[in-house]
């Protein structure tokens, strides 16, 4: 078992290169992996799963401890990344199909990888997953009343319907795996530590049948979809960290929000871009699975190295 689980950690690791791997590898051989499309919103159901193995009422006690960092990382994450993914979305001009995929993207929860990068950016990772698991428990009302607010201009959205994709796929899931882990308690250790591992391969899937599903989409348009991604995220990134301080959070916290706003569940967005609207429409969130990947690493490590920094300088002076 402990075997696996330093498997896990080095696939975690090194997430953003096997995403990078599969994705290339499904733009060369596309017919290769369109076979996992269908099993898309099982894939991420399984994810969902293992996150509510995880979860503790340790995990929410924050929110009477530190309430405004909870209060504005939550309300942040569902308000500025649909914002940011409308204006985008109306300033590029984008189709239909892509509109609706980066809006969709942008009103998901946040992903469980923003609370690794909050703990490798020396951020308050309790925040981060607090945050998480808030906005991950509200995704089945505002992610599908967010995207029919925003989205419907461009093609019909049926907020009742997504509510119970988000329902199955996600809540469902979540609650189980904390039923299993309260009836298993101590038994289910085991289990969680082979979670990650999981967790990775099933997003590596879902990315993979995403990208071979619109191979020739992509490839047309793939330019376009990576600029808008790129600047959702980077603008997320920056404007989660400027509110955060122009609230007067601490450093901490402010690292926190960054990363919790500029990191999606994009593995929602794509399962519910396929369940509801196209495999175009899934392009932003596999893309966007892609690029947090990249983003996320480079900034937490540009975070922990300045905190070393820090601490050495600190250090220096006690010595003296």
């Amino acid at each position: 078992m402990q075997t696996i689980e330093k498997i896990g950690k080095f696939v975690g690791d090194t997430f953003a290169i096997w995403i990078l791997v599969i994705a290339g590898l499904a733009l060369y051989a596309p017919e290769q992996f369109t076979w996992i499309g269908p099993h898309i919103s099982l894939l991420l159901g399984i994810v969902m799963f293992g996150m509510g193995m995880t979860l503790s009422i340790g995990d929410f006690k924050l929110i009477l401890k530190q309430p405004k960092g909870v209060i504005v990382g939550v309300l942040s994450q569902f308000i500025v990344m649909p914002l940011l993914a409308y204006i985008l979305a109306k300033g590029f001009n984008l189709s239909p199909e892509v509109a609706i995929g980066v809006i969709l993207v942008g009103s998901c929860p946040g992903g469980t990888a923003s609370n690794v990068m909050t703990f490798l950016a020396k951020g308050n990772t309790a925040l981060s997953v607090t945050v998480t698991s808030i906005t991950t428990l509200l995704a089945p009302l505002l992610t599908p009343a967010i995207v029919y607010l925003l989205a419907s201009e461009w093609l019909k959205v049926s907020a009742s319907d997504m509510f119970i994709s988000v329902v199955k796929i996600v809540l469902i899931p979540i609650l189980l795996g904390i039923v299993v882990k309260l009836i298993f308690k101590n038994k289910t250790d085991a289990a969680i530590g082979v979670m990650p591992l999981i967790s990775v391969i099933a997003i590596v899937m879902i990315v993979a049948a995403v990208v071979g599903g619109s191979r020739d989409k992509i490839l047309e348009t793939g330019l376009l979809i990576f600029a808008v991604v790129i600047l959702h995220n980077g603008l997320g990134l920056l404007f989660g960290f400027l509110i955060a301080k122009a609230l007067k959070l601490n450093y901490e916290d402010q690292k926190a929000i960054s990363i919790e706003v500029g990191m999606q569940n994009s593995g929602l967005g794509a399962a519910l871009a396929v369940a509801h609207f196209s495999p175009l429409a899934a392009v932003p969130s596999a893309i966007f699975s892609v690029w947090h990947n990249i983003s996320g690493p480079l900034l937490a490590t540009y975070w922990s190295w300045k905190a070393n920094k820090k601490t050495l300088k600190v250090l220096d002076g006690n010595k003296e």
